[in-house]
């Protein structure tokens, strides 16, 4: 069976070439369309446009429809641009594809030699920007959960590892990443997943959201410099795959040091960072993935939101008052939610 799955995704992506880039984005634009408006996509098309609604809380039910039909039709489009990367973007000629743009603080960061922490999210193509980070001669590790199929596995990582993304097994990852990052090698994270009932609950578009602890702790066990960037699709050209390099926030313990929740604030702004891509290109973001499913501890229980927890998110520079209030009056919901439905999570 898994045999079967590498000769088929070894088709397909011969399939892609032979089409070539510019034809490969529109057929996978119009095939992920077809699946967002089908009947059996119904569920994940009303979570992805709940949870536009809840980002952009002005915008009309159309343009938050709009947005979450485009957020699929781009999945699609990163399917087919994932078949053509290990041929587009190679030594010689991945600059006709990917624009570095403004990206002066990140690379100081990195010729710096020391630990140093990556972070992207669902937004825009993380394989791009892996790769692209690889062949500027800064060859990365990524966080990656291996593949059921052992063929396709040995495929994902053979043609990563060809321009130097070399990808860590992420049920490994506790004994080999100190190794690492002690040597220098930039680590590579996507990181906006739901992190569970035991994350660390920070703000994000609008919205108190569980997030991994593991980051930040590795990040200031290290005394690590963090860079926040994502490759976002740009207007395409006549190749049909075209991005840009865009980096969000690069900072480091001088930050987060005089926070008294170091953790807190250093995970609260690199999600904020990941806010800010997502806002830049809001159609290009992974709307349908549970990102608000845990809830903290005091809307679980329908307690009152924690004068501690308003404490910390007050200092965050990049909180206003009415921002404060609007992740304060949301949680209530939130609260409100779970009680009526006699659940802990959120759908």
């Amino acid at each position: 069976m898994h045999e079967a799955a590498y000769l088929g995704l070894r088709g397909v992506t011969t399939v892609i070439g032979a089409l070539g880039p510019a034809t490969a984005a529109r057929s996978a634009r119009r095939l992920g369309r077809a699946y967002a408006l089908s009947r059996i996509n119904r569920t994940r098309l009303k979570r992805a446009e709940e949870h536009v609604r809840y980002a952009f809380p002005d915008w009309s039910h159309d343009r938050a429809h709009d947005c979450a039909v485009a957020s699929f039709e781009h999945l699609a489009r990163l399917g087919a641009d994932m078949a053509m990367i290990p041929r587009l973007l190679t030594a010689d000629g991945w600059t006709r594809f990917v624009s570095t743009g403004r990206v002066a603080s990140a690379v100081r960061a990195l010729i710096q030699g020391r630990p140093c922490v990556l972070i992207t999210g669902h937004c825009g193509n993380f394989e791009v920007l892996g790769y692209t980070v690889a062949l500027l001669g800064f060859p990365m590790h990524a966080l990656y959960r291996p593949l059921d199929s052992k063929p396709l596995d040995a495929y994902v990582r053979r043609t990563r590892s060809a321009r130097g993304l070399m990808l860590v097994d992420k049920f490994g990852a506790v004994q080999r990443l100190p190794g690492l990052i002690r040597a220098g090698a930039p680590i590579g994270f996507v990181a906006d997943q739901n992190g569970g009932d035991r994350g660390v609950c920070v703000p994000f578009l609008g919205r108190l959201t569980s997030t991994y602890k593991s980051i930040g702790l590795l990040a200031m066990q290290f005394d690590a410099s963090v860079v926040c960037g994502f490759a976002k699709r740009t207007a395409d050209n006549r190749e049909g795959f075209s991005y840009e390099m865009a980096i969000t926030d690069v900072f480091g313990s001088a930050q987060w040091s005089t926070h008294p929740d170091p953790l807190f604030y250093l995970t609260a702004r690199y999600r904020w960072a990941i806010e800010q891509m997502v806002r830049d290109v809001p159609e290009q973001y992974f709307w349908m993935h549970r990102i608000w499913r845990s809830r903290p501890r005091h809307e679980r229980l329908d307690r009152p939101f924690p004068p501690a927890l308003r404490e910390k998110i007050e200092l965050l520079p990049w909180i206003s008052a009415d921002g404060l209030q609007r992740v304060v009056e949301q949680s209530a919901r939130d609260a409100a939610t779970l009680k009526r439905t006699g659940q802990t999570k959120l759908n």
